[in-house]
């Protein structure tokens, strides 16, 4: 597929690999064969997304098979949000068809099972064109359209925190708030303020991410003891994002608070849960209490909370980000072989954490200033997370 420069190109050469007309793509795919037609044909150089994943489907690819290989750097998501009257993917003969709601949902669903799963690229490739596809649904739709379009800008806050755009970040969360309040679901609402809250995080904005937390979790708490889980998962997640900002700016006393008030909710659970595209549960809880202590620098509380965590429980990338905090603390105890072991884990389950300057630079830097012989792995990662030329 080396020759084929454009996405009708890879259209066409993949259809006639499977030998298939154009009319029965469009049998298998449900997509028009009119915009099969004008793809192939350079008259159309794009296409709602929805109909892009279908026509993957089809002829049993990848999306990124049909885009030309996934878009790492996450321009295209960025442009999207800026300009949020936009509809990435669209073609002018499509400004009068509304897309369908039911594919839509299924299609945001699926993009965030990717981010989950630790796939950011895959994410990268689908958001932009589900951000306007999402837009125009509600521009037709009005309030039924509220929940994709809501949680499509939720996952562009989630990506763009995770590429280091935090003014972006914030502004897709503000963005899903509004979708969120053209609708009728509260507990959607107020799981979308956790992620404005998690955005104020990721700018070093503490203390109004704290307080901004707080304020939505005392206006939404929910009785512990008889609540419906999905609202203990949203206020939940309040609190340990409040928990979060108070471990940033080491207040000891606001972490055992918080830490306390968590538990306490997930008591209620018997594992993890995800509702609105957050997540709580027992080692949610625990995650995250990890991490606050080692903030705190308060190993003994970091690695008696991580005893709490089931790697079972977690996505593998967010699995191994704990680690980082496990190795933290082990380190600051000057159990120096044994953070090097962790790290070692950690970097099996999440290169993300080792890209250059990524989370792991400080911790290796720590580790390679400590230890009296620097091990091969060790110089190894230090390279990776670029320390060392």
């Amino acid at each position: 597929m080396s020759d084929a420069t454009t996405l009708g190109d890879r259209l066409k050469l993949l259809r006639h690999e499977r030998s298939m007309t154009r009319g029965e793509l469009a049998d298998r795919s449900g997509v028009n064969t009119d915009v099969i037609e004008k793809l192939e044909h350079g008259h159309r150089e794009t296409a709602r997304v929805t109909w892009l994943m279908k026509l993957a489907g089809a002829l049993r690819t990848e999306l990124s098979g049909l885009l030309g290989g996934p878009r790492h750097s996450g321009t295209a998501v960025r442009d999207a949000v800026t300009a949020p009257e936009s509809t990435p993917g669209m073609d002018p003969d499509d400004a009068g068809e509304t897309p369908d709601l039911g594919e839509l949902r299924r299609a945001v669903d699926g993009t965030w099972r990717a981010y989950w799963s630790g796939d950011l690229p895959h994410v990268a490739m689908r958001l932009p064109g589900l951000l306007g596809e999402t837009r125009l649904a509600h521009r037709g739709l009005g309030a039924r359209a509220a929940t994709p379009l809501a949680d499509a800008h939720h996952l562009a806050a989630r990506l763009l925190s995770s590429l280091g755009e935090t003014d972006l970040a914030a502004l897709a969360a503000r963005e899903a708030i509004e979708a969120a309040e053209s609708g009728d679901d509260e507990l959607r609402w107020t799981a979308l303020h956790g992620s404005y809250c998690s955005a104020l995080l990721h700018q070093n904005r503490c203390r109004i991410c704290e307080d901004h937390a707080v304020h939505i979790a005392e206006d939404t708490e929910p009785p512990l003891g008889a609540a419906e889980l999905r609202r203990l998962t949203v206020w939940g997640n309040l609190i340990l994002t409040a928990m979060a900002a108070a471990g940033t700016t080491t207040r000891t006393g606001a972490v055992n608070d918080y830490v306390g008030l968590a538990r306490s909710a997930a008591d209620r659970f018997d594992g993890e849960r995800l509702d609105y595209h957050v997540r709580f549960g027992p080692s949610e809880v625990a995650m995250h209490a990890t991490h606050a202590y080692a903030l705190l620098r308060e190993p003994g509380l970091a690695l008696q909370a991580a005893g709490a965590v089931h790697r079972e429980d977690l996505p593998r990338a967010m699995y191994g980000r704990h680690l980082l905090d496990v190795a933290q603390a082990q380190a600051q105890l000057m159990d120096l072989r044994a953070a090097e072991s962790t790290l070692q884990e950690a970097e099996s389950l999440s290169r993300r954490s080792f890209r250059d300057h990524g989370p792991a630079y400080p911790l290796v830097g720590e580790l390679i200033e400590e230890m009296a012989h620097v091990s091969p792995d060790l110089r190894r990662m230090a390279q990776e997370v670029a320390l060392e030329g």
